[in-house]
């Protein structure tokens, strides 16, 4: 089951008629949303929606039938269990796209205030700001600590920039959190706290 899937299954088995639902389907050989909302006094969309995500999700069958009047849907289980495995693993980077050893450095005039942790050797949060006048928002990332001392040796607006791969090293940012500094890069790069202009000729 993929995330999209799973978020959804949770979604609509943690309602709190979800359970009488699937207490009519396992007593019903089938039923159809319009005697599932009698059953239960709940509104016939509802109940519709309930069964029709779960038809989606495999967890129902449905059927299309006709008895003298419109076709209408009847549902009925296709399992007596119901599991969630989400494999996490998809979600790992697999690659930076060359990221490393893009050239990068703080953008003039970004609009973002760096605030300078404790130990004094390592960047704590950013904050961004978005918008103009009434509508100028603050948003505030907390970094991790491999985030904090990649940001700390970022070069200076004015200053030369370096490839990301040269700034870890720099910092002393092991390998093993590249995932972490690609992350609040791309993040960064996104607000236009970062850019990347290459190297200076």
């Amino acid at each position: 089951m993929d995330f999209k899937a799973a978020a959804k299954l949770g979604h609509y088995i943690s309602k709190d008629y979800a359970r009488d639902v699937f207490e009519l389907l396992v007593n019903y050989r089938t039923i159809s949303a319009s005697e599932a909302a009698s059953r239960l006094n709940l509104h016939v969309n509802t109940a519709q929606e309930f069964l029709e995500a779960m038809a989606e999700l495999d967890i129902l069958s449905k059927e299309q039938v006709s008895e003298g009047k419109r076709p209408y849907f009847r549902y009925s289980l296709k399992t007596q269990q119901i599991s969630m495995q989400v494999d996490l693993s998809k979600m790992e980077r697999k690659s930076s796209d060359g990221i490393p050893a893009m050239r990068i450095r703080e953008r003039k005039d970004a609009r973002a205030r760096f605030t300078t942790g404790r130990s004094g050797q390592a960047i704590s949060s950013v904050a961004v700001w978005t918008g103009t006048g009434r509508e100028r928002k603050e948003r505030r990332i907390n970094l991790t600590t491999a985030q904090g001392k990649f940001l700390y040796h970022l070069p200076f607006p004015d200053g030369d920039p370096m490839t990301v791969a040269e700034i870890m090293t720099k910092a002393g940012v092991d390998e093993t959190f590249s995932a972490e500094v690609v992350d609040i890069f791309e993040l960064l790069e996104c607000y236009g706290v970062i850019e990347s202009p290459g190297s200076k000729t």
